[in-house]
Parts: structure tokens; C-alpha cells; sequence
């Protein structure tokens, strides 16, 4: 006779190891989240956590579509995240993600992205200027 398995039914993701600074959310519509990070930022990149801390403060009111919004908060929290590590900052890292936020605000400072609010194109222009202007 063969031994009986075991079968696991799970209401929600699952974690075979450690997991930290991680936002989920599933079975909804729609979601919108928050995460702050509140770690110190190393020595010289304090202007540029100030300056990402404000772009997740205005985003909401910049009238993205809820994608492009996400792909804008998650670039962003990748920043604050390499800054405030418990290591320097990689520098390619950074790079990356930097370059994956201008790349969230480029359809916006383009005039492409539909559905934006007014006065959100020079917004994204300018906040691609200082994010390239600090690093």
C-alpha cells in the first residue's frame, strides 16, 4: 500500500525563508501602498533621500494609471532602500535603480502617459533633472 500524501492548501503567498521590508498584497482589485523607510541614509546621499521621499509624497497626486504609479513607487523604494542599507551603497546598484525610476517618470515627463494631472509633465521633467543632477 503506498503511503497517503500530503497535500498543503495556502490562502496566500509562502515564504521558505526570511522575509523583510516586503509589501504584498493579493486577491484585490486594486491596492495602494506605503512603505517608509526610516534607516539612516549613508554619508553624501541625504539630498537624494530627501528628494525621493518628496517624489513618493507628489506621486500620488502626478494622476498616473496605477501601473506606471506602482513601477514609480517600487524604482523609488529601491533607491531609499540601497541608501539606507546596512552597507554603502553599491554603486551599480544605485545606478539601476535610479535609472529604473527616471525610466517610471519618463512617459510622464514625456507627455505620453495618459490620464496624468496638469502641470505633471513638468513635474516628472523636473524631478528627472534633480535625480541626474545628484548622482
Amino acid at each position: 500500500m503506498s503511503d497517503p500524501q500530503q497535500v498543503n492548501n495556502y490562502d496566500g503567498p509562502v515564504f521558505n525563508d526570511a522575509v523583510s521590508s516586503s509589501q504584498f498584497a493579493w486577491n484585490n482589485e486594486t491596492v495602494t501602498q506605503n512603505q517608509q523607510l526610516n534607516g539612516p541614509v549613508a554619508p553624501g546621499y541625504e539630498a537624494l533621500a530627501t528628494l525621493v521621499g518628496e517624489l513618493l509624497r507628489q506621486l500620488p497626486a502626478a494622476g498616473l494609471a496605477d501601473r506606471e504609479r506602482e513601477d514609480a513607487v517600487v524604482a523609488a523604494q529601491d533607491v531609499l532602500t540601497e541608501i539606507t542599507g546596512p552597507r554603502d551603497p553599491e554603486p551599480g546598484r544605485l545606478r539601476r535603480a535610479l535609472n529604473g525610476l527616471r525610466g517610471a517618470l519618463a512617459p510622464v515627463a514625456t507627455g505620453i502617459a495618459a490620464g496624468t494631472a496638469v502641470g505633471a509633465q513638468e513635474w516628472a521633467q523636473e524631478a528627472i533633472r534633480s535625480l541626474s543632477g545628484l548622482v
